[in-house]
């Protein structure tokens, strides 16, 4: 997107007629608002980071970016956020949102968070001094309209409703940011008996409290849209001010400089000089990488998730998956394997199976992706004696390179089968880790998503593929493929995480501090503590009688 050169240039209005199908659609997000309604809609003790960040606001915002996104689905977009209460209302009428309470300090920080969220997501944010976001909006709403979009206006400001037309929907929270009322022109109508250009001259009859704009003493909504309804508009109630009848028209009479300013201070500015038009606003491509690190600052996982999994990009997340040769590995034939394919001193992927404790574990599964492409997948009760052997002096073997995902629960399981690990070069777990340690999860999927731009399935090969025995059934053959591919994405990985620490000078930390203290935690945690058991129920004893005696 570039900037226009005449900030102040309006752009021309299109002749060509288009269907409601092939109309662009611009989403426009008074950011401002919704994020603070966000903010009071979900409690920030519950939206914390580990290092205290508040992510209440950022959060529901979020969310509510990505329902719109789905459900909406936007052809252009864009997000407007005030710059300071210092506005030409504010210098128009000093009291203009005076009686507001300063903001929140778990909030003040959180807009620029949401300013970085949508900038990773490709979405420009506008703020312009002097002027509110709703100017910005009404502005672009302006603009787009004579363009022939279709123009959503996402907004917790009332004001708003005077932009309603035909073309153009304001979307309002009820409850939170998730509960959204659609004002159309029919439903400014059901709701305030009013048309959207009535609107503004209702409200400032009636004053908006929130803006610290006064209303008359003894009128309220009633008689304020009755007076709209009888004379058409204000501009014509204050022509015939002298016939309304009653306190309430003395009241209008007393108060009449009050609502002529109301009624300046509501009125939308629809030609701020702004840095794009509607058509430079189209849906960008987004950046992911700035994604990831963000929401995993925020530690966002699941809502990120739900952001790929939700929303289709320009470009696609997975370029592809892995291709995975090999299969299960014939009784006896095991030996024969590692010689031929993992034995030449490059590093061999592998994923264990075993239950995930420290202690009684077993291997039930090794599978093995060599650097050369081919992959051999074993049950351990199916390994014969050489088998086992070669397996175990494999495994043993300090110059057989060897990585894996989460090593420790691995070691667990190797040595409970009376097997010892040597050759451990990387854990891609802890390299990530090593790599950004703010991530809330180094799950074997969501990295190889990341630094290999590649989900954990199985490219189609055609037939052919896999060396099955013919004993092995369409599920055993599924099975090994998966732990194959498994072992595929971690060789694959552990390569790109080396360079990855390899930039941030990390390699030594991973190879001389934290492989060495794995093995450690492996030998505290499989050895266990021990403690005093008669001390420990005197203990109990103890305390129990104490808490009698206090009782």
């Amino acid at each position: 997107m570039s900037p226009v050169t005449d900030k102040s240039a309006a752009p021309a209005a299109r002749t060509d007629a288009k269907s409601a199908e092939e109309r662009p659609t611009l989403l426009l997000i008074d950011g401002h608002s919704m994020a603070f309604r966000a903010f009071f809609a979900l409690p920030a003790d519950n939206f914390k980071t580990t290092s205290g960040q508040s992510t209440n606001a950022v959060y529901g915002f979020t969310s509510m970016l990505i329902n719109l996104l789905r459900d909406e689905k936007p052809t252009h977009i864009a997000a407007a956020f005030d710059v300071s209460r210092q506005t030409f209302r504010a210098e128009r009428f000093p009291e203009y949102k005076a009686n507001r309470s300063k903001t929140p300090d778990e909030f003040a920080g959180q807009v620029d968070i949401t300013k970085d969220v949508l900038g990773a997501m490709g979405i420009p944010v506008m703020a312009e001094a002097g002027f509110e976001a709703d100017d910005i909006i009404a502005t672009l709403v302006t603009q787009a309209e004579a363009l022939g979009y279709r123009v959503l206006v996402v907004t917790g400001d009332r004001d708003a409703l005077q932009l309603v037309t035909d073309n153009v929907t304001v979307l309002y929270p009820r409850k939170g940011v998730s509960d959204l009322t659609r004002f159309t022109p029919d439903e400014v109508a059901t709701k305030y008996g009013l048309t959207p250009s009535q609107y503004p001259d209702f409200a400032a009859l009636r004053g908006d409290p929130s803006d610290n704009l006064p209303g008359i003493p003894g009128v309220g909504e009633k008689t304020a849209t009755k007076w709209i309804i009888e004379y058409g508009s204000l501009t014509a109630l204050v022509d015939n001010v002298d016939k309304v009848k009653g306190k309430v028209g003395d009241a209008l009479r007393a108060n009449l400089s009050s609502v002529v300013l109301n009624r300046e201070l509501t009125e939308m500015v629809r030609d701020v000089p702004l840095p794009f038009t509607p058509d430079q606003l189209e849906l960008a491509p987004w950046d992911r990488e700035k994604i990831h690190a963000l929401f995993d600052d925020l530690e966002f996982r699941i809502l990120r998730d739900r952001l790929f999994e939700t929303l289709a990009s320009v470009e696609p997340e997975a370029e592809e998956g892995f291709d995975v040769r090999g299969g299960i590995v014939a009784p006896g034939e095991l030996a024969a394997w590692l010689d031929e394919h993992a034995s030449d001193g490059r590093r061999s992927g592998v994923s264990i199976l075993g239950p995930r404790r420290p202690y009684d574990s077993d291997a039930t599964s090794v599978a093995i992706a060599a650097a050369d492409g081919e992959g051999a997948f074993v049950t351990t009760t199916a390994l014969d004696e050489s088998d086992e052997r070669a397996l175990a002096a494999w495994f043993a073997d300090a110059d057989r390179p060897k990585a894996l995902h989460e090593a420790k629960w691995a070691l667990h399981a190797v040595r409970g089968r009376g097997w010892t690990l040597g050759g451990l070069t990387t854990d891609t777990a802890l390299a990530a880790y090593l790599v950004r340690p703010g991530q809330r999860s180094f799950n074997l999927d969501d990295l190889s998503l990341r630094y290999l731009k590649r989900e954990l399935r199985v490219e189609d090969a055609g037939e052919g593929q896999m060396s099955l025995l013919d004993a092995e059934d369409t599920a055993d053959a599924a099975f090994a493929e998966g732990e194959i591919l498994k072992a595929r994405a971690v060789i694959d990985l552990a390569d790109a995480l080396d360079a990855e620490l390899a930039a941030i000078e990390s390699t030594t930390l991973l190879s001389e501090m934290e492989l060495p203290l794995l093995t450690v935690l492996a030998d505290i945690e499989a050895t266990g503590i021990a403690v005093d058991g008669d001390h420990l129920r005197s203990l109990q004893s103890g305390f129990a009688a104490q808490v009698d005696e206090a009782a």
